[in-house]
């Protein structure tokens, strides 16, 4: 995944940029990076690997040296960003949020043109933000050139470019990933996280909509090509990987998931299950379980609480058992809240199902009695084809594959076998939620209904982006 921060300002656009990008950290977890333009000294860009520290640090001595009015920052969990480019347009930075698909037959296509190479990334393969600006770079301006790779590509792509005039943000055409602009006195931004520029002293001035090009300067956002209709934005925005505090299409990310923990909870009201407390795994199950708790009226309690101060985020490491090992570090238990109590636990999602198993484990072997899971999201049974916000190599890593093909005998089947896996109705779903929750060891299993959860959103379905759970487009 990543996420973006541009500022267009009458005076020094730094410190704004800095802290704006900063505000993004929780949407990448490898490289950050920040490009600046001013009329005396021209591009300025620094890019650091965050793996092993946070935004702030790495950056602290560079923004010392860096000045102007103009400047685009990145949080990346995949490549290098901003890259500054020189094309017949002029001298131009960009970073990009999103996933191309067909990677390899646009490189091809641009490789016929003679003029046209690429640098290869560490591991292989062409850098994704490098093609974008190779794709804007063949036409004749800067609108044209987004709009031109948007419908290019296959897959989701947000862009944010930075010249000498100004910024040019262009949303994914279904828009998938939100693009918010703010605006204060002398300056304006525009920012993945609605919530990352209000300390700062801006306030919303408008979202795009889908596929949306705008031209920012610290006077005016203008609108450079109509929104479509049709959006497809996606759902895990408040499910998971949106911050709390964050707004997109005018719905906040903490309240849509509070009504998310009571759609649960009124499901689980004919169920006949009555635990000690309700409890959400840190950080993103926190706001579900209150939401439950609120609604059913069990306690909301604490019974292992995460420790911070040293340690780093859980999916930081390259490798799976690392992230684990992390994970179960970072839980130290309340021991008085455990012991011999009933507890359901919320967490935002089942991906592998080995951290959660993980964690079951260490309550039970801290003395709970019942440990009963309630994923915030129905099950995950297609690998997302747009963003890049797992790490997931094969749709075989997820456990509901994993599980159906045991279940079926064959890892290839037909749409029609796996539409019967993902209907809450059906047998089949049944029995790979019981064979779910044998493996994992939870005392019950009960996923979120995709119907309750597009209904706890509150969007039109037809709006939002559902694939990795029923894989509809």
């Amino acid at each position: 995944m990543g996420g973006f921060f541009g500022v267009a300002s009458h005076n020094d656009c730094v410190f704004d940029l800095f802290y704006g990008t900063d505000y993004h950290s929780h949407l990448g977890t490898r490289r950050a990076g920040m490009a600046v333009y001013g009329k005396e000294g021209g591009f300025n860009r620094a890019i650091h690997n965050i793996e092993s520290s946070y935004f702030r640090p790495k950056f602290e001595r560079d923004i010392q040296s860096m000045e102007g009015t103009l400047g685009i920052g990145c949080i990346s969990d995949y490549e290098s960003q901003p890259l500054v480019i020189r094309s017949h347009l002029g001298t131009f930075a960009i970073v990009t949020v999103g996933k191309i698909n067909n990677i390899d037959e646009i490189t091809a296509k641009l490789s016929e043109l003679r003029h046209q190479h690429f640098m290869e990334m560490s591991g292989g393969g062409t850098s994704p933000t490098e093609l974008v600006a190779a794709l804007i770079s063949q036409k004749e301006s800067y609108e044209d050139g987004i709009r031109y790779a948007q419908e290019l590509i296959r897959g989701s792509m947000t862009i944010l470019l930075l010249t000498p005039d100004g910024l040019y943000a262009g949303r994914d055409r279904f828009g998938r990933t939100p693009v918010e602009v703010g605006r204060k006195e002398g300056a304006r931004c525009v920012a993945f996280e609605s919530f990352s520029y209000l300390n700062l002293g801006y306030e919303t001035e408008k979202e795009l909509g889908p596929g949306e090009i705008v031209f920012l300067t610290a006077d005016y956002c203008e609108t450079v090509r109509e929104p479509f209709r049709k959006m497809r934005v996606c759902s895990f925005l408040w499910i998971y990987y949106g911050f709390p505090a964050s707004v997109y299409e005018g719905l906040n990310v903490e309240h849509t998931r509070y009504e998310c923990g009571r759609a649960l909870a009124r499901r689980d009201l004919t169920r006949g299950i009555h635990p000690d407390c309700i409890a959400g795994v840190p950080d993103s199950g926190v706001a579900h379980a209150v939401g439950y708790a609120n609604e059913s009226g069990i306690p909301y309690e604490r019974p292992f609480v995460k420790y911070t101060p040293t340690w780093p985020r859980s999916f930081m490491p390259t490798h799976q058992d690392k992230r684990n090992l992390i994970a179960k570090m970072k839980l130290i238990p309340n021991q008085a809240l455990i012991s011999g109590k009933s507890l359901l636990l919320i967490d935002d999602s089942i991906v592998r199902g080995t951290q959660l198993r993980e964690t079951t484990e260490y309550l039970f072997q801290n003395g709970a009695a019942e440990v009963h899971i309630r994923p915030a999201c129905p099950p995950l049974v297609f690998g997302c084809p747009y963003l890049n916000f797992s790490r997931s190599n094969s749709e075989m890593e997820l456990i509901t594959r994993r599980v159906i093909e045991r279940l079926e005998g064959a890892a290839a089947l037909p749409a029609e076998t796996l539409e019967r896996y993902v209907n809450p109705d059906t047998e089949e779903y049944a029995a790979m939620l019981e064979e779910i929750r044998r493996e994992l060891n939870f005392t019950s299993l009960h996923y979120h209904r995709l119907d309750d959860m597009v209904e706890a959103i509150g969007i039109e379905p037809c709006k939002l982006c559902t694939y990795c759970w029923n894989g509809q487009e």
